[in-house]
């Protein structure tokens, strides 16, 4: 088994050309927030895996072993429940409710302009179509905030977060102007109002 104690963060330092001949790994989410793991690498090397306790590790890392040979690790597409707003009754806000809801219950997520990102969860689902958000599955890589006080943290794609901040506005708010904006509970909630929040 060959051993490795090392992650560069994204390559960093590393010239592209040791990039291109480094092995690679896949990995899903479930092995990479674990800072001991067993894996294979595409050279069929055993690895042994053993980080500092609370590394995170990202897809595009590179680990270092301990003969010096580099692996590039590759974010291993999962299943997850892709989380979008509704165009016809919601605004862009209601992705901020539901990563509200969903701290609260220190659920992993991948935050993203216009979507979340969750583990499959049929109960949470069920709450945010209720919220009247969209909610379809997929298989792609998984890449979950890491915490505010995490090592690696998942906030390092924040740059160019777009300029156009007028889109939330001028929808029509003609129906159940009396509840709107009051949370979850506001304007069917609990999926009466006669549309589908499943994939559009």
């Amino acid at each position: 088994m060959l051993q490795v104690s090392k992650v560069l963060s994204q390559g960093h330092g590393l010239a592209k050309v040791l990039l291109k001949r480094a092995a690679t790994v896949e990995l899903d989410w479930d092995v990479r927030q674990k800072s001991r793991f067993d894996c294979t690498d595409s050279q069929g090397r055993h690895l042994g895996v053993f980080l500092p306790r609370g590394t995170l590790v990202r897809g595009g890392d590179v680990l270092v072993a301990e003969d010096g040979s580099l692996i590039q690790v590759i974010a291993a597409p999962q299943p997850v429940l892709v989380i979008t707003h509704c165009k016809e009754h919601g605004t862009p806000f209601d992705l901020t409710r539901a990563a509200y809801h969903l701290g609260n219950r220190h659920v992993a997520i991948e935050l993203k302009p216009d979507h979340l990102k969750i583990e499959p969860d049929h109960v949470l689902a069920d709450m945010l179509r209720a919220m009247h958000l969209i909610v379809h599955e997929q298989t792609v890589a998984f890449e979950p905030e890491g915490g505010a006080y995490s090592s690696g943290g998942g906030h390092g794609h924040s740059h160019g977060h777009g300029h156009d901040h007028d889109h939330a506005h001028g929808h029509d708010h003609a129906h159940t102007p009396a509840t709107q904006g009051v949370g979850p509970l506001a304007h069917g909630a609990y999926g009466d109002d006669g549309h589908d929040h499943h994939a559009h």
